[in-house]
């Protein structure tokens, strides 16, 4: 079985957006190659967002595996490298909150949600922010 190191990181919700905030813990799990392979990262905490799946995982392209998109969707220079950082990788889901990208979402609910009612999402994202803080 390969040997899998994990790391637990609370992010924080970015200013001037719905998840302001927010404190919403997160494991970062290293696979045995890493850095040739990129680490995995899911929420421990409820989340609703077109870029994080219901179970938590996170979907972004700086996760993806390194090389070309089978699909064409995004471009190499967007996916995992080698010279990735840990801290790149939070800075990108922190972007990632404040900005998602609901054409290539991984919560279909969340994705047609924030395009189509907006102050919905951000209600609901209010309340997992309130949530997250014991309130």
């Amino acid at each position: 079985m390969k040997e899998q190191h994990q790391r637990e990181n609370e992010e924080q919700g970015p200013q001037d957006t719905c998840f302001e905030g927010g404190v919403f813990p997160a494991v970062l799990s290293f696979p045995s190659d890493y850095p040739l392979s990129p680490p995995k990262m899911r929420f421990t905490c409820d989340m609703f967002h077109p870029n994080i799946y219901p179970d938590g995982r996170v979907c972004i392209s700086i996760l993806h595996a390194p090389g070309d998109d089978p699909m064409g969707y995004e471009s190499s220079a967007e996916r995992w490298s080698p010279v990735q950082s840990v801290e790149k990788i939070l800075l990108s889901v922190v972007s990632m909150l404040a900005e998602p990208n609901d054409e290539s979402g991984a919560n279909v609910d969340a994705s047609k949600m924030w395009r189509e009612d907006r102050q919905q999402f951000y209600s609901l994202a209010q309340n997992i922010v309130r949530k997250s803080l014991g309130l």
